[in-house]
């Protein structure tokens, strides 16, 4: 039987945390109230001088957590590896930044770690006995733009088959089930100058069920499709739309035993209670029938695309998502 939670992704409150509007304990004042199960943290972004937090900042982040009675569900976490100028971090190098962001998370309370699409392959059998040794799952993140099928993606899922360790995974990012293009993203170039050509031409494609993303670069787009790019807005404009993939669900039928969480992306949340691009009850259908136990964390991203003079409110747009979620789940 399944048993799905959900979460937040503080991700989705990047601009309100940024600008001073809501503090650390805010947000998870937030969750509280709308009755949130569970936490994720980027603790790049919240947490002064992450992976080396200070202790008396472990404390305050495990004192607001019980306070609010939010469960730590998943850390996000980056391994950098271009800190010079001149040459990429080494494999040793790599390797010990990923061991401190375990240890990091051990003492923050999460049993599980989303590693960002692109790090590197070659030192996750490295950490794995930290990680054993922790309790800490270390889980890649599969987001829209470099899917299941993606060469780097699947340098990691070849070790994770191989390995068949608990402690390797998947997080899966619900971008990649796009069935239409996110209309915020293009009001927003369409403000910018996008030809309306190139726009049409790409909500139409997802409309029949192609995914652009074979498409989506300028410089290698067919000869039809280079022909709609005017100028940089269309050009980025086009790169973007290739971020929103459209994969079947059953395309996770393989990889079921390994997904530890889900990211619930959205942009947009209509009057009518829906993600614009993504059809999430059909989704939510998918997990129920394949008996998936987990979490699903909001993570809003529609900000990136809010028009000029308006004001981002990702708090609005992720209770209406949760509460959508909330709707589905049952």
């Amino acid at each position: 039987m399944s048993t799905i939670k959900t979460a937040v992704s503080l991700y989705s409150y990047q601009d309100e945390f940024a600008r001073g509007k809501m503090t650390l304990e805010d947000c998870l004042k937030e969750l509280a109230q709308q009755g949130v199960e569970g936490v994720e943290l980027i603790s790049d972004q919240m947490l002064k001088n992450a992976p080396f937090v200070s202790d008396e900042e472990v404390a305050n982040w495990k004192e607001l957590i019980n306070k609010y009675n939010i469960f730590p569900t998943c850390n996000d976490i980056f391994i950098n590896t271009k800190l010079y100028r001149n040459r990429l971090l080494t494999q040793k190098e790599n390797l010990q930044l990923l061991k401190n962001e375990l240890i990091l998370a051990n003492k923050l309370g999460f049993k599980l770690v989303r590693l960002v699409s692109l790090t590197p392959t070659d030192i996750i059998e490295d950490a794995l006995p930290l990680a054993e040794e922790l309790d800490v799952v270390m889980a890649l993140e599969v987001h829209g733009g470099m899917g299941l099928d993606h060469p780097e993606t699947k340098k990691f899922t070849d070790i994770m088959f191989r390995v068949n360790s608990p402690y390797l995974g998947l997080v899966v990012d619900t971008g990649i089930f796009c069935r239409k293009h996110p209309r915020v993203s293009t009001e927003f170039f369409l403000q910018q100058g996008l030809n309306k050509e190139l726009a049409d031409f790409i909500d139409n494609e997802f409309a029949e069920g192609r995914d652009v993303l074979h498409i989506s670069h300028p410089g290698t787009a067919p000869a039809h499709v280079q022909a709609m790019i005017k100028s940089k807005i269309d050009q980025e404009y086009l790169i973007f739309a290739g971020g929103y993939e459209i994969t079947p669900f059953s395309d996770l039928d393989k990889y079921l035993p390994y997904i530890k969480h889900f990211h619930g992306k959205f942009w947009e949340i209509t009057d009518e209670g829906i993600e614009y691009s993504i059809a999430y009850d059909q989704f939510i259908n998918y997990l129920k029938e394949n008996n998936f136990n987990g979490y699903i964390a909001s993570e809003y991203e529609g900000g990136r695309f809010a028009l000029p003079g308006t004001e981002i409110d990702a708090v609005s747009q992720v209770r209406a998502h949760q509460k959508m979620l909330k709707k589905y789940i049952g």
